[in-house]
């Protein structure tokens, strides 16, 4: 009796092979997958230096490195998390991946830009790795002036390769904004649009606006230290305050380049493992546009205590109380969206449930810091980085790996073992709080941040601050072990493993290289659960 052979389904896996195809490719999955290998990359790197600080904050001493080296430690890190992690991790990856066959397009608008994007992003990422790892840099990962305009280490070269990067980051979201006006499908309005489309979309407009005042600012950072311009540095006759006032215009903004993907991510994994359409989807579209729009307005701030006037600040507060109003009607819509839902705890719908908690704490701990009286108390200590974090692990990273494992399916063809997947979730959620809880306590009793040694009376809260640290690393180990596993021995997955409702879900997995062999034509909103009476668009 002779084995029946099933023909080979073309994917853009196996469409072709060899290096050469991949380091050449301009289909946007094949882009996805090298994002997510550098980026991964990265994201080792980014998390070493962390541990590294960590296991040094142990003890109150400055017993395993010196304050110089911890200085390079903690800019290590916070360069390389946020400029290549965090920025463009879920745009460059998922975004990239998902956004043509949510929009039932057969690519980006430009493949090629797309592929130099990469191009532009190792690059600056090889240029910043050789300044961080060869010298080090210790001005912190802002760049304050006008130490950074003195400082003997590779100040310039980390600023070049942050400045070429940024080149990426414009490209993707140009590339976005036109996909997303130019190659819907028949019959997708603006209102029948993914919610993550929506967010995507949101993000492109802030990195195309906001990433130039970056570069420029890291420009005149280099001309400074190079010719000796006085722009920053009040000994050449320069203004640090000028040098507060660019950065943050774009680094305030960079906080919503990095967490409002995650929400899109949450708006998609919500309705699917919940069974039931979005509530109040157009508002929360709109929201996040309005995030966009009011993130330009409040980099003041990061300032109240940087010599700005009363009624500035007093400005600046409002406004970063406002920009909480779209960021709570999302959490609002989100948890109304589980009322008298069949909720199935999925991997990837522990990772969203658990984005809202953390989300939602380091959100209200913002508002603390929106208050001129508080914010004077708990600047430059501990506090500051429990809030950040908070927003941007507890946020940002839940989102990309609720992603990460809301997609993998429709990515690789696979199935995950989900036993696997849950634990690494919550470990995950476990350990982020037992790490940056006990930050809030000792900002809010007067530890500063960045410093190697610390007073004998901080060390409880330290060490245990350390302690969740290993169980963070261990929970974030963990999807590299049954993930990669997966690509070979996982299950198949079919079109629709989550029974969800998007388009991205109506090709096969993984997709073919063109990802439909026909133009969908969409007639209803992106959340339509048959039966349900949910009022999605």
């Amino acid at each position: 009796m002779s084995a029946i052979t099933l023909p080979r389904q073309d994917t853009y896996l196996n469409i072709n092979y060899g290096i050469r195809s991949w380091l050449l490719t301009t289909d946007h999955k094949r882009i996805a997958i090298l994002y997510l290998v550098s980026i991964t990359l990265m994201f080792v790197i980014g998390g070493a230096a962390a541990t590294m600080m960590r296991i040094e904050l142990f003890t109150p001493a400055s017993d395993l490195v010196d304050a110089a080296t911890y200085n390079k430690l903690f800019t290590m890190h916070g360069i390389v998390m946020i400029f290549f992690f965090l920025v463009p991790s879920i745009p460059a990856i998922l975004g990239n991946f998902i956004l043509p066959l949510m929009l039932g397009a057969r690519d980006l608008a430009f493949p090629r830009i797309n592929l130099l994007s990469w191009y532009i992003y190792m690059l600056g990422a090889g240029v910043t790795l050789w300044a961080l790892i060869a010298g080090g840099v210790d001005t912190g990962w802002t760049f304050y002036t006008p130490y950074s305009t003195a400082s003997p280490t590779h100040v310039v070269a980390a600023t070049v390769g942050v400045f070429i990067a940024g080149f990426s980051s414009i490209l993707t979201g140009l590339n976005f904004i036109v996909t997303t006006h130019k190659l819907r499908a028949p019959g997708m309005t603006w209102f029948r649009l993914p919610l993550f489309v929506w967010s995507l979309y949101a993000t492109s407009l802030i990195l195309v606006l906001a990433t130039p005042v970056l570069a420029i600012t890291l420009v005149l950072v280099a001309v400074e230290r190079l010719f000796h311009v006085g722009i920053f540095d009040p000994a050449l006759g320069g203004d640090p305050l000028l040098y507060q006032h660019l950065f943050w215009f774009y680094s305030h903004p960079a906080v919503y380049i990095m967490v409002l993907p995650a929400m899109g991510v949450v708006s998609e994994i919500i309705p699917t493992f919940a069974h039931k359409g979005l509530f109040g989807y157009k508002v929360v579209a709109i929201s996040s546009i309005a995030i966009a729009v009011l993130g330009f307005l409040v980099w003041g701030h990061h300032m109240f205590v940087s010599g700005m006037s009363l009624h500035a600040a007093l400005m600046f507060s409002a406004f970063s109380y406002l920009v909480a109003i779209p960021s709570a009607i999302k959490v609002f819509n989100w948890t109304s969206s589980l009322y008298k839902g069949s909720i199935s705890y999925d991997t990837p719908m522990l990772y969203a449930l658990g984005f809202i908690g953390l989300f939602t704490i380091g959100g209200l701990t913002g508002l603390y810091l929106a208050a001129l009286g508080v914010n004077v108390h708990v600047t430059d200590t501990y506090f500051i980085v429990a809030h950040f974090h908070y927003i941007m692990v507890g946020g940002s990273v839940m989102g990309y790996f609720g992603g990460l494992h809301y997609w993998w399916p429709k990515m690789t063809g696979r199935m995950y073992p989900e036993k696997w997947g849950r634990a690494a979730a919550i470990i995950i959620f476990i350990g982020f709080n037992a790490t940056f809880f006990p930050q809030f306590i000792l900002g809010f009793e007067g530890m500063p941040r960045r410093y190697a040694a610390y007073p004998p009376e901080f060390q409880f809260l330290n060490m245990l601050s350390s302690l969740g640290a290993v169980l963070l690393g261990i929970g974030y180990i963990l999807p590299a072990l049954y993930l990669i596993p997966s690509l070979w021995f996982g299950k198949q997955a079919g079109p629709n493993p989550w029974d969800a409702t998007g388009l991205e879900w109506k090709t096969s997995s993984p997709p073919p290289a063109n990802n439909f062999e026909k133009i969908p034509v969409v007639t209803t909103g992106p959340y339509h659960y048959p039966g349900k009476q949910d009022k999605v668009g």
